[in-house]
């Protein structure tokens, strides 16, 4: 009966949730035309406004969602008045180009291989070697298990690029050493170590490019709206570094503080992390090939356009290619297809396509001068327009469970919102800040709903929604606090604030 009640509440839910987000595309569509802003762009920024109804309320599952927003460019932006010549319409055939784009893009190739190296890590079990092996090392005292939970999150995000791939290696050794130590699932000790693989997960997807799509997101709208532009996999890593060296300490001590755990010292949890690495024997020929292929990677991610021409997408690319082939790889194309999510991919690509139809039908533009005039920013100083815009994105990130959802939404509008003040006379490096504020698209660090990755912790029972909070709003408050001394600072010194 409960199971029902639920199924039906579930429904309603959904029901409410696509109908408001109908209500508010026909609001955009048929709203009276808006001066400066052109018949498509006001339809783009409809179906913008939809999807993040559909996003926030989870009315449809994210994958729909994608193919939603396609089919409302091709039948929206296709028929609106051409831009160039009110007399003819955009066309469909055209649309449905602008639809699909995001798809051409190397952001999305990156992803994709990603998603496969990620899979190859834990077909391999690579993944749960490495987080056993660096949890043998931190003795049974808590505090030590907690700062090697928070050094294997670190470690894997070099070499997993799937946050919630991370965490979910993590998860059942964590879940193993609990029960070593006699303890509950809602102990104390279960909720610091969960929720610590969480948050440590979303500062490393600012510490690492490599880390989370949101990140490839960035990199595939920044070089479509500013022909040229990019960031290297290690002028990231270089720009990031001092965010996440600063943040893991700050991460463990919150969270020592909000969640200290019941005793002191915990027996048994050596013995079952040296019995789990035991089992799983001396490394395989598969793993010390993923490994080897996740070193050489790292290596080209961190040379590219230095010592070789590849670039991040062309060397993931090449890697996994050789991770599947016959003898030498360690696994099948229908093991990969098994594991990889390709609904993030499509969901991927189409917030690309969406961010690029806002540019060209002028719908960014549009919202950006109307950012920038709500809160002054043609005369405000660099450092203000990221207090601003981050404190902006934090606040939005609040109704999204995924950051690449809210990176397609609202990258865009950064970037033209950074544009427009630059025009405005104000020293602002567009490509550099757009950096900066795509390190807070993955300030998931508040409620469990805004990252898959949290949810997957959370999803463990170990920890109840307000108590991530509690710890979360500290560790955002001081992450933000160390966002706006970092723009003061560090990326000033590094050419990323000022034009």
């Amino acid at each position: 009966m409960a199971t029902a009640a639920a199924e039906s509440t579930d429904g309603a839910r959904r029901w409410i949730g696509l109908g408001l987000a109908l209500a508010v595309l026909a609001a955009a569509v048929l709203a009276p035309p808006l001066a400066g802003l052109p018949v498509a762009g006001q339809r783009a920024i409809g179906i913008l406004l939809f999807a993040v109804v559909l996003w926030v309320t989870e009315a449809v599952d994210l994958t729909v969602s994608a193919f939603l927003i396609s089919s409302l460019i091709i039948l929206l932006v296709g028929t609106s008045p051409d831009m160039q010549d009110a007399t003819k319409v955009i066309g469909i055939a055209r649309a449905r180009d602008m639809a699909i784009a995001g798809f051409a893009n190397n952001a999305v190739a990156l992803v994709a291989a990603a998603l496969v190296f990620a899979a190859a890590v834990t077909a391999t079990g690579l993944d749960r070697r490495i987080a056993l092996a660096t949890l043998s090392r931190v003795g049974t005292r808590p505090q030590g298990i907690l700062a090697g939970t928070l050094a294997v999150g670190i470690v894997l995000a070099f070499l997993v690029p799937s946050a919630t791939a991370r965490v979910s290696a993590v998860v059942p050794i964590v879940l193993g050493i609990i029960a070593a130590f006699g303890m509950q699932r809602d102990s104390r000790l279960a909720a610091l170590l969960m929720i610590g693989s969480a948050q440590i997960c979303s500062v490393m997807n600012i510490g690492v490019l490599t880390a989370a799509a949101q990140n490839a997101t960035f990199l595939g709208l920044i070089r479509g709206a500013i022909p040229g532009a990019t960031v290297t996999w290690l002028d990231w890593l270089i720009a990031a570094a001092p965010f996440w060296l600063i943040m893991t300490p700050v991460v463990y001590a919150v969270l020592w503080r909000f969640h200290t755990p019941e005793a002191e010292v915990a027996s048994g949890g050596a013995e079952s992390i040296a019995g789990e690495l035991k089992a799983l024997g001396p490394m395989s020929g598969a793993e010390k090939r993923t490994l080897l292929a996740g070193i050489l990677l790292l290596g080209f991610w961190a040379t590219e356009g230095k010592l070789h021409p590849l670039d991040t997408a062309s060397s993931t690319i090449i890697a996994v290619t050789v991770l599947m082939l016959p003898r030498i790889g360690v696994m099948t194309w229908k093991q990969a297809q098994a594991a990889v999510p390709w609904g993030t991919l499509i969901l991927f690509a189409t917030g690309i396509a969406l961010g690029t139809v806002l540019v060209q039908t002028r719908g960014a533009g549009w919202m950006a001068n109307q950012i920038v005039d709500i809160f002054a920013l043609r005369h405000a100083t660099p450092f203000m327009v990221v207090a601003v815009m981050a404190a902006f994105l934090i606040v939005v990130h609040l109704g999204f469970a995924s950051a690449t959802a809210l990176a397609a939404a609202f990258i865009p509008i950064v970037i033209s919102v950074l544009q427009e003040v630059s025009r405005a006379g104000v020293p602002v490096n567009v490509v550099g800040l757009t950096m900066v504020l795509q390190f807070v698209v993955s300030f998931g660090f508040l409620l469990v709903v805004n990252a898959p990755q949290n949810m997957v912790a959370f999803g463990t029972g170990t920890f109840q929604a307000r108590d991530f909070m509690r710890s979360g709003i500290v560790i955002t408050v001081i992450g933000y606090a160390l966002i706006l001394l970092l723009t003061a600072t560090w990326w000033d010194w590094l050419g990323y604030v000022r034009g």
